[in-house]
C-alpha cells in the first residue's frame, strides 16, 4: 500500500524530541487607574485619606522645621524680621571659632578645648558600656547561675527611675571615693564618665543580651571542640555575628554622652572642664547680655558632629537583627 504524498513531505523545522514548546511572552495590560471604577465623589475621598497620613506627619514635623530654620537664619543674621526673617548677614556670631569668645565681662574658654573634652566624655562613656555590657550580656544569656532572672528583672526595674533622683547619693559617693583613695572624681571627667556609664550599663546589656539569644549553640560549641575557651569564643566567634547590637549601643552610648548636662553641671566645677552642653549653658546665663545670634550658632556648633555621626552610622542603626536559632537561657 502506497503511502499518500502529504505523509511523505519532511518538515523543514522538526521540532526536537523533548523540547518544551517556547510560549510567547503574554502582553502586558494596561494597568487601570486605582480609583477608575469610583465615582467622582469616592474617587476624591480615597486619595483624601491617603493623603491623610502626610498632611499629619507634615503638620507634626513642622514646628520641627521652623525651630532648626530659625537656628540656622539666626547664626549668620545680625538683624532678623519677626525674629526669622534675616536682613543683616554676619559672621560676627561664629567668631568663638578663632578666638575665645567675650560677652560682657565674661571670656568664656576655647570651643576647640570644650570640643575635645566633649570628645573624650562621649568616648569614654562608649567604650566602658560596650566593653561591659557585652560581657555582661554574654553572661545573662549563657550561663545559668542563682540569681540570674533576678538581676535581668531588676535591670528593667532600674532603667525605670530617672538617674536625677539619685543625685545627692551620687555626689556623696564620689565625694567619699575621693576621700579614701585620693582620686578626683568630683570635678573631673573620667568621674562623671563613670557615673553616666553605670546608669547606662544595665539598659545596654539587656539589649545586648537579645543579640546573644539570637546566636545558636552550636556556633559556640564548634568554637569549643576547636580548642577555644570562653574567652576566646566570645571574643573571636561570637562578637563579630553581632557587630550590628555593638552598633546600636555604640551609637546611642556617644549620643548619650555627647547630649549629657545634668550630671557634668552638678559634679563639673572648672572651666577647664566643660563640655559643650555647660558651653552653651554658660552663654545663656549671661542674663545681662545675651546675644541670641551666638547661642544660635554654638548650638548649631553643638549639633554637626552628632549630625556627621548619624550619617556614617545609620547603616549600623538599620541593621539591628541577627539570624539564627535561639541559643539563649
Amino acid at each position: 500500500m502506497r503511502a499518500s504524498s502529504s505523509n511523505s513531505t519532511p518538515n523543514p523545522n522538526p521540532t526536537p524530541v523533548g523540547a518544551a514548546a517556547v510560549e510567547a511572552p503574554p502582553r502586558r495590560r494596561k494597568r487601570k487607574r486605582e480609583y477608575a471604577h469610583l465615582t467622582r465623589f469616592a474617587r476624591t475621598k480615597a486619595r483624601l485619606y491617603a493623603a491623610l497620613p502626610y498632611v499629619l506627619l507634615a503638620i507634626v514635623s513642622l514646628p520641627i522645621v521652623v525651630m532648626y530654620s530659625w537656628l540656622l537664619m539666626n547664626s549668620f543674621s545680625k538683624k532678623t524680621l519677626f525674629g526669622f526673617i534675616p536682613q543683616e548677614l554676619t559672621l560676627n556670631n561664629w567668631r568663638f571659632l578663632w578666638e575665645p569668645l567675650r560677652i560682657g565681662t565674661s571670656v568664656h574658654p576655647s570651643i576647640w578645648t570644650v570640643t575635645g573634652n566633649t570628645l573624650l566624655f562621649a568616648g569614654g562613656v562608649t567604650v566602658l558600656i560596650v566593653l561591659i555590657s557585652t560581657l555582661a550580656g554574654f553572661a545573662l544569656s549563657r550561663f545559668d547561675f542563682r540569681g540570674r532572672q533576678s538581676i535581668m528583672q531588676l535591670t528593667i526595674l532600674l532603667h525605670a527611675f530617672p538617674g536625677v533622683t539619685l543625685m545627692i547619693a551620687i555626689f556623696f559617693v564620689l565625694l567619699y571615693l575621693m576621700k579614701f583613695t585620693g582620686l578626683p572624681f568630683l570635678n573631673s571627667l573620667w568621674g562623671v564618665v563613670l557615673v553616666k556609664a553605670a546608669l547606662e550599663i544595665p539598659w545596654s546589656a539587656w539589649i545586648i543580651k537579645g543579640f546573644f539569644d539570637a546566636i545558636p549553640w552550636e556556633v559556640e560549641w564548634s568554637a569549643y571542640v576547636d580548642g577555644c575557651n570562653r574567652f576566646q569564643a566570645w571574643y573571636k566567634v561570637i562578637l563579630p555575628q553581632i557587630r550590628p547590637g555593638i552598633a546600636a549601643i555604640a551609637i546611642f552610648s556617644f549620643l548619650a554622652g555627647w547630649g549629657e548636662f545634668i550630671f557634668l553641671y552638678t559634679f563639673i566645677f572648672s572651666e577647664a572642664f566643660y563640655t559643650l552642653s555647660l558651653y552653651l549653658n554658660s552663654i545663656i546665663g549671661e542674663f545681662q547680655v545675651v546675644e541670641y545670634g551666638v547661642v544660635a550658632a554654638v548650638a548649631l556648633f553643638y549639633m554637626i558632629p552628632v549630625i556627621v555621626f548619624f550619617i556614617f552610622t545609620q547603616k549600623g542603626l538599620m541593621q539591628v537583627t541577627v539570624g539564627g536559632l535561639k541559643g539563649g537561657r
